[in-house]
């Protein structure tokens, strides 16, 4: 299989090396196993034959005006039309009734091949006219053969491009090449057959066969599943072979010494713990204590206390002499990070530094002096800690807020910075994530989860008003700021867009000063330089300001308890999660909170959606896999362009139950054979083995 499925694409015939280079830019398309695994986006569907007179019983919502019809019969009457939009007519009758065939161009050609009386078949959308007419637009038109193919079956659509359609490439092209692939297949089966056997799954090539050409909906569906089962599979596999590699082989420091944990916690901390915290903290000792590296992700919901529970466990580590690190996505969530741990910090005597992309010179050599001589217990910063001439004396642990804003190589550079033993690391993430992404992309790590917020919290309450409510709106904010609170109100533009019509961020802040002119305004945006930024919303923390105009810069991090409003402006435009992670940045104190969301009236279905949710719900997991249903895990986790997600077949907002079963069984073999010795496991050695040796393929791992 390895060779056959390897081949260049230039060696099938019909491409040669000028399509080739073609399918390799537009849709990388390099091997024989490239096209095979270039799957349709949707099929056809021409196993029923319609009549004329169905047709003209259907109504706008009928499933014909939406997928095709196909139909059977003859041309009796061809002709040319100039009034208007030129085009060509031809009158298609069948046993029922006729129904008129234009086109609009290749006129010629049509006149020159289409003869009367001979019987075809034509397949196209059904349109309706505004007059009640049935008609149907550049249909595809062949001459009828008793037995042919491809009546009464699923025809595949393949994505393609301008270019490739240029030469002659579109969907029909490349199922012209399917087909010619599929006939000479040969491929070796990369699943035991228990699992076959186990989950009922076709084989590889009967798959393969039958997701381009299936022969009925039975056979696509059992395909489908097939392939996905697969392609999950042997992501879960090296996931957990990862992570059987980092438990059994990658020793870290054991750290035992609790003498700082415990001051701290009889003597400082500031607030009792939530029985979540506690169970998260108790997960991560054990941790620290097994002589193995952690490699634990934190996930929680906004507020919930990630924070603290970090701190605590850095001082299980400072106690025995090794230093920490924390690193976040910008320099506003750095310092504020560096603010909090600074006071806690100094309770305990123990030497804390900021290091972001603006320190200055010569606090940044005095900086990492202190930090490779031992003298910093904590360092607090952006990626400017992974960046060359940055040493530590001894890096015993580090926390990186907001996973996945680092990449891969990103994360490495840190872990080099030890070279006596690997430093334990927690993950961080006030995003709620959902169950098959957490399997998908952090599946080699242990997962906690603080589900509960500190007592004391109130819930937020949200509320949806539309343009016309928006002199109510400013009432309630009069009154909120009357009772000293402060408030956010964020937009999702900067300036004008003649594409996008709705509120931009610097028409809103001229809005609101108009409205509130004797109110100290801030305004706080992605194209503002570093410094300026921070003089804002420092000045909106010591409450110098009362209203913050702003984008989403506010995103992630901030924590101004007297801050009680938040207002998002065309909040149909921000995704749920996004709009959930907004809502966060309120609520923070003893007070009640509001969220407002203001929209259009004009709502998509995805709009209301995703706006009824946030009013129904402050459960940042129950919005997330509403968010994945309604956006996608690309989108969801900002690796729609990065190459991280790079799923060909299976769609983990609808395929749990195959990633489960695809994990349990990888686990299972993990556990029992986890060389892939054994002979049943045969198909998964040569497999396993041609995919981590294939480049990149595992570049979808974190």
């Amino acid at each position: 299989m390895a060779d056959f499925i390897s081949k260049d694409i230039a060696l099938l015939s019909g491409v040669g090396p000028d399509k080739a280079e073609l399918l390799k830019n537009e849709l990388h398309i390099s091997t024989y196993e490239d096209l095979l695994r270039h799957y349709p986006f949707r099929y056809e569907n021409r196993t029923y034959l319609s009549t004329v007179a169905e047709l003209y019983a259907a109504d706008n919502n009928s499933p014909f005006v939406s997928s095709g019809v196909q139909l059977q019969g003859c041309i009796v009457h061809l002709k040319k039309v100039e009034k208007g939009k030129k085009r060509l007519v031809a009158i298609f009758k069948d046993e029922t009734g006729q129904i008129e065939l234009i086109w609009f161009q290749n006129f010629s050609w049509i006149v020159k091949n289409i003869k009367p009386h001979i019987r075809y078949s034509v397949w196209s959308k059904l349109n309706l006219s505004p007059n009640g007419q049935r008609q149907l637009i550049h249909p595809e038109i062949k001459i009828f053969v008793n037995g042919q193919q491809e009546l009464y079956s699923y025809i595949p659509v393949y994505s393609t491009t301008e270019k490739l359609r240029k030469s002659y490439l579109d969907s029909k092209g490349i199922v012209g090449l399917q087909r010619k692939l599929l006939n000479n297949l040969h491929v070796y089966e990369t699943l035991p057959s228990y699992l076959l056997t186990k989950y009922k799954l076709f084989t590889l090539e009967k798959a393969l066969r039958d997701i381009h050409f299936p022969t009925n909906a039975t056979a696509l569906r059992h395909a489908q599943r097939r392939l996905k089962f697969e392609e999950l599979f042997y992501i879960q596999l090296k996931l957990l072979k990862l992570r059987q590699v980092r438990i059994e082989k990658q020793s870290s420091k054991s750290f035992e010494d609790l003498s700082l944990f415990n001051t701290f916690y009889e003597k400082h901390l500031p607030f009792s713990l939530t029985n979540s915290q506690k169970s998260v903290i108790r997960e991560i000792h054990h941790d620290l204590i097994s002589g193995k590296q952690m490699n634990r992700l934190l996930q929680g919901d906004v507020g919930s206390g990630k924070t603290i529970v970090a701190f605590l466990a850095m001082l299980m580590v400072i106690s025995q002499g090794a230093q920490v690190a924390i690193m976040a996505p910008t320099e506003i969530l750095a310092k504020q990070h560096f603010s909090r741990f600074y006071s806690f910090a100094q309770l305990l005597n123990l030497n804390i530094a900021l290091l972001t992309g603006s320190t200055k010179k010569k606090e940044r050599e005095h900086t990492l002096y202190k930090l490779k001589t031992g003298i910093l217990h904590i360092i607090v910063g952006t990626h400017a800690l992974i960046s060359e001439g940055v040493s530590f004396k001894e890096l015993g642990f580090f926390v990186i807020d907001e996973q996945h804003r680092f990449g891969v190589a990103q994360r490495a550079g840190l872990l080099s910075k030890n070279q006596n033993y690997v430093p334990h690391i927690l993950i961080m993430t006030a995003t709620p994530i959902p169950r098959t992404l957490a399997m998908t992309f952090y599946g080699d790590l242990d997962v906690s989860t603080i589900s509960e917020l500190p007592a004391g919290r109130r819930p937020i309450k949200t509320q949806h008003y539309y343009e016309n409510s928006r002199l109510k709106l400013f009432q309630f904010l009069r009154e909120q700021m009357s009772l000293g609170r402060q408030i956010y109100v964020v937009y999702p533009l900067i300036e004008e867009s003649a594409v996008l019509d709705y509120n931009n961020l610097m028409a809103g802040y001229e809005s609101i000063s108009r409205a509130f002119p004797d109110v100290q305004i801030g305004i706080v945006h992605g194209k503002m330089d570093s410094f300026s930024r921070d003089m804002e919303m420092r000045r909106f923390e010591k409450n110098e300001t009362t209203i913050l105009v702003a984008t989403t810069v506010i995103e992630v991090g901030i924590n101004i308890p007297n801050a009680t409003v938040m207002v998002i402006e065309s909040a149909e435009r921000f995704g749920l999660s996004q709009l959930h992670q907004l809502r966060g940045r309120v609520g923070r104190g003893s007070e009640q909170s509001y969220c407002i969301l203001m929209t259009d009236y004009k709502l998509n279905k995805i709009g209301k959606a995703r706006i009824e949710t946030m009013v129904k719900t402050t459960n940042g997991f129950e919005i997330s896999e509403l968010d994945l249903k309604l956006r996608g895990p690309g989108d969801l986790m900002g690796l729609q362009q990065s190459g991280i997600l790079n799923l060909k077949i299976a769609n983990l907002s609808t395929d749990i139950n195959i990633l489960e079963a695809a994990r349990e069984s990888a686990r299972k073999i993990i556990q029992e054979d986890p060389d892939f010795q054994s002979v049943d496991n045969l198909p998964i050695y040569k497999e396993y083995t041609r995919l981590v040796n294939k480049a990149g393929v595992w570049s979808m791992i974190g």
